[in-house]
């Protein structure tokens, strides 16, 4: 879902920490600070990139900053699976129990369950510490040991996977599989049976063990301060160590955490963006002195790439409803020297207040329910409802229509989602081009090296974690023909 709210990602959540040198006091202060962040996101809706933010600076130590990163974003991911065996193991109802209380339980269960580098003890002892810290003391304290005690003791077995011999085989069988793939890979029930229901379960099942993994921390070489060896040269002698590179030249996976207080960070050498993302400046593929209109800009690092392409003739139009949003998109660009970008505060959904059929360039990044994302924004999966594909469809399909009515004939436009919900991406393109028989898919624009791996049969471009460790990405490039 992009938010324009939503800060840089700090740090992925892969990776385990050193947990061999970790001070008493250094322990159950990231562990506090975790709590913390776990409850305003229950309780708030806070997201949880966002918090990490604001409070990794809290902790000096930077295997402290990655453990916090893994317990926050790990315990969400992890959360129906932790509640399955809580369930099981509590001598009380989950739903009955203080937040606060509930979610120490699985902030502690989650380091017995997945991090086998942090010692049981550590984990019983710090989560007990932090409750006689709640409302309740000792008591609470109590009551936390005996559950993650009986943790230790008790393994809790999975949802049966298939049928007890005997039963039909058919509708039975697949009431089970969901059942077993929700628990197991702690995804919404309902969410189960969508994944089910578009790539079958050996697909769904690999998608959602991929959506439990680090995301990779991808930046973008900022091209317009130099050519990408200069650029990344300056990346590794802040020391930040490269893993891979992507399929752009500007793309640039690293091992470890991102260096937000270096050198190369403030002078703009990089951003912070995820490679799909990246891809989609490269669909739009607008010249150098070309003029572009970004129609769903914050929190810019499109608006930003896109100013990187087509150069200092160029110019990048970036508009936005979302004030903040546009702000943080303001500062990305001053940081990385763009100075031919305009920003404008206008809705997508309505009529937009620019001269129709007058771009040959437009991008439609439209807000979705980033079902692609679930790695880095874990907190989705337990946020969204059945509905919300529809709802959020509805939206796309007017943004789409006015964003359209300003691409002259032989324009282009690139509609993307971070989403590989069919309803939020194929479908809204296949409706677009019944009511506008002028528009088709631009299809062969974008068969080329790199991309051509990512575009399908019918010319649209799909990403997910699963299939090659990318976000989950829709995008369609269609041109304006009459």
């Amino acid at each position: 879902m992009k938010d324009p709210h939503r800060g840089p990602r700090r740090a992925a959540r892969g990776g385990a920490p050193s947990e061999g040198g970790e001070a008493a006091g250094a322990g159950l202060q990231t562990r506090r600070i975790a709590l913390e962040i776990l409850c305003r996101v229950d309780a708030d809706r806070a997201f949880a990139d966002v918090m990490l933010g604001h409070r990794l600076g809290e902790l000096a130590n930077p295997a402290d900053r990655r453990l916090l990163n893994l317990l926050v974003l790990g315990t969400i991911a992890w959360q129906g699976r932790l509640d399955y065996e809580l369930a099981q193991l509590s001598s009380r109802p989950l739903d009955e129990l203080d937040p606060e209380v509930r979610a120490l339980l699985r902030l502690g269960l989650y380091q017995l369950r997945r991090l086998a580098r942090v010692p049981a003890h550590a984990a019983v002892d710090t989560a007990v510490r932090l409750a006689r810290e709640l409302r309740g003391g000792a008591g609470v304290s109590g009551f936390v040991n005996a559950v993650l005690r009986a943790a230790t003791r008790h393994a809790v077995d999975l949802p049966a996977r298939v049928a007890t011999p005997g039963e039909p085989a058919t509708r039975v069988t697949e009431e089970f599989e969901i059942t077993h793939l929700a628990v197991a890979y702690s995804h919404p029930r309902w969410l189960v049976e969508r994944f089910v229901q578009w790539f079958g379960v050996a697909t769904a099942e690999a998608l959602m063990a991929a959506d439990n993994e680090a995301a990779p921390n991808a930046i973008r070489l900022n091209l317009a301060r130099g050519s990408a060896a200069e650029m990344l040269e300056r990346v590794r002698s802040d020391g930040m160590e490269v893993a891979s590179r992507g399929l752009l030249p500007e793309t640039i996976l690293l091992r470890g955490a991102i260096a937000f207080d270096s050198a190369s960070y403030r002078d703009g050498c990089f951003t912070v963006q995820a490679e799909a993302s990246q891809i989609v400046a490269h669909l739009l593929a607008p010249p150098p002195g070309a003029t572009v209109v970004d129609c769903a800009a914050a929190p810019g690092g499109k608006s930003a790439h896109l100013a990187a392409i087509v150069g200092t003739k160029g110019q990048v139009i970036a508009l936005d409803l979302n004030l903040a949003g546009l702000k943080q998109a303001r500062s990305v660009a001053a940081r990385l020297g763009h100075r031919n970008i305009q920003f404008a505060r206008c809705d997508t959904a309505a009529a937009l207040p620019l001269r129709r059929q007058a771009f040959h360039y437009v991008l439609l990044d439209a807000p979705c329910t980033g079902l692609g994302t679930l790695r880095e924004h874990p907190e989705i999966r337990w946020r969204l409802r059945p509905d919300d594909f529809a709802r959020m469809a509805e939206v796309q399909a007017r943004m789409l229509e006015n964003a359209a009515a300003l691409v002259a004939t032989g324009g282009v436009i690139v509609y993307a989602v971070c989403s590989f919900a069919p309803a939020e991406g194929e479908m809204v393109v296949s409706g677009f081009l019944t009511r506008h028989p002028e528009f088709g898919i631009d299809a062969d624009a974008i068969r080329r090296e790199p991309l051509a791996e990512l575009i399908d049969a019918d010319g649209f471009m799909r990403t997910r974690p699963d299939l090659g460790g990318r976000d989950g990405f829709f995008a369609a490039r269609l041109k304006k023909h009459v």
